[in-house]
């Protein structure tokens, strides 16, 4: 037990998910996320604005919208409309007309990496975009957008025809537009995020197919890569999955050594997938406990707070800056295991994380999430410029407001099936 956790009584440790004040103050703080973003992010011409810390548009210009960009607005806003937000289904129309019309490759099939008024700007095709196409798709579905039965099928496709090695149990990462390859690379991330986004397009369609590959994925980027490395998670392979510890990559989005936001991300995916798989594959309950008490353990940063964003294969920080995503996604893990586990600690660390949120990272002046901050929790902007996302701080804020069963859009379609009101 940390030393934060020592200082708590144990009846303090009682949930904060089923208080409340605390449920109000979540859904408050996901509508002001709503608020920041709704307002400025639409581009007239097509897609939507990255935002500054005003909540101004960045580059409005020459907007270039990349495809997790729109793929995500998509998502969080069809989730607005599933809790009755006003405003949400312009948001999700709006995002779904671009991806189909604008980033869909009519030629080649799949969906390119993003384009400005006059089309693509960079035509790669990266598994990792198309796991946001196949959430914003099935999200769409749920909150019963037009064109999303008809994007689901085709994403599907191409993910099935194009991406999906069935020989290893997990998505290739990149073609090019002609879907000629590009390099012998394979690379967690985009499978991670294929995991979440085949769970969800299970629930929003009931078919089988979408529940086995997401198992295969995490057995074999848990079950065999990460079990075997101590339940910390490595990010970068050769093109035979055989582990590439020289990789350097890109800074923001294939940094070097480990991540362990990466790890609490998959903290949480790895109990959902459990539920959703009838509670069969047991070995995914302790492999989503250790890998949240691995990131605590070698991932927070004691003096100041927040986790580092890499760590070398010595376990040492490297990139020390403390971003809104990894601490976002630690909220959803805890809040998972807290509903699933007796254990203190997991509540504990559910509070202390929301703690450091409402100090260090929600801006109440500006609004939304402050994106980044220097090891000693100053503002920055080294990697990440303004406030680029709602995705992760919106999750962070609704997922433990709903049963923790599944996929969020389907958790608040399960919650309005059970409830009173």
């Amino acid at each position: 037990m940390s030393d934060y956790a020592k200082l708590l009584p144990s009846t303090n440790a009682a949930s904060w998910a089923g208080r409340p004040f605390h449920r109000q103050w979540l859904m408050r703080q996901a509508n002001n996320l709503f608020d920041f973003f709704q307002e400025t992010s639409i581009d007239p011409d097509g897609g939507f604005y990255e935002l500054d810390d005003k909540g101004n548009a960045l580059n409005a210009d020459h907007n270039i919208c990349q495809i997790h960009t729109a793929t995500r607005m998509v998502h969080c806003f069809a989730v607005g409309a599933l809790i009755g937000r006003p405003g949400s289904d312009e948001m999700v129309d709006h995002g779904m007309r671009f991806i189909w019309e604008r980033l869909r490759d009519e030629r080649h099939g799949g969906y390119f990496w993003s384009c400005d008024r006059n089309g693509p700007v960079n035509t790669i095709k990266q598994a990792y975009g198309h796991a946001f196409v196949l959430l914003a798709a099935s999200s769409a579905k749920l909150a019963g957008h037009r064109l999303a039965d008809q994007m689901l099928a085709d994403v599907t496709e191409v993910i099935n025809t194009r991406f999906w090695d069935d020989k290893r149990g997990a998505v290739r990462e990149e073609f090019n537009a002609d879907w000629s390859p590009v390099a012998e690379y394979n690379g967690q991330n985009s499978n991670m995020h294929m995991t979440e986004a085949l769970m969800a397009a299970f629930q929003a369609t009931g078919e089988k197919s979408y529940l086995d590959k997401a198992e295969r994925i995490a057995e074999l980027i848990i079950g065999k890569h990460a079990v075997a490395m101590d339940y910390r998670v490595a990010e970068h392979f050769d093109g035979d999955w055989v582990l590439d510890k020289s990789y350097l990559g890109n800074e923001m989005f294939r940094p070097a050594g480990t991540t362990p936001g990466h790890w609490l991300e998959w903290s949480r995916l790895l109990l959902q997938l459990w539920t959703l798989g009838h509670k069969r594959l047991s070995w995914m309950t302790d492999a989503s406990r250790q890998l949240f008490r691995r990131s605590i353990e070698l991932g927070w940063d004691d003096k100041h707070g927040g986790f580092f964003y890499t760590l070398d294969w010595d376990n040492k920080p490297v990139m020390t800056e403390k971003l809104w995503w990894p601490l976002s996604e630690a909220i959803g893990a805890a809040a998972y295991l807290s509903d699933h586990d007796r254990d203190q600690f997991f509540q504990l660390w559910y509070r202390k994380l929301w703690d450091f949120a409402a100090n260090h990272l929600i801006d109440t002046k500006s609004g939304g999430w402050r994106s980044e901050l220097t090891t000693d929790l100053r503002p920055s902007a080294r990697l990440f410029t303004g406030k680029p996302d709602i995705y992760h701080a919106l999750q962070a804020c609704l997922i433990p407001l709903y049963p923790t069963t599944g996929s969020l859009a389907n958790a608040i379609i399960e919650a309005d099936h059970t409830s009173h009101y």
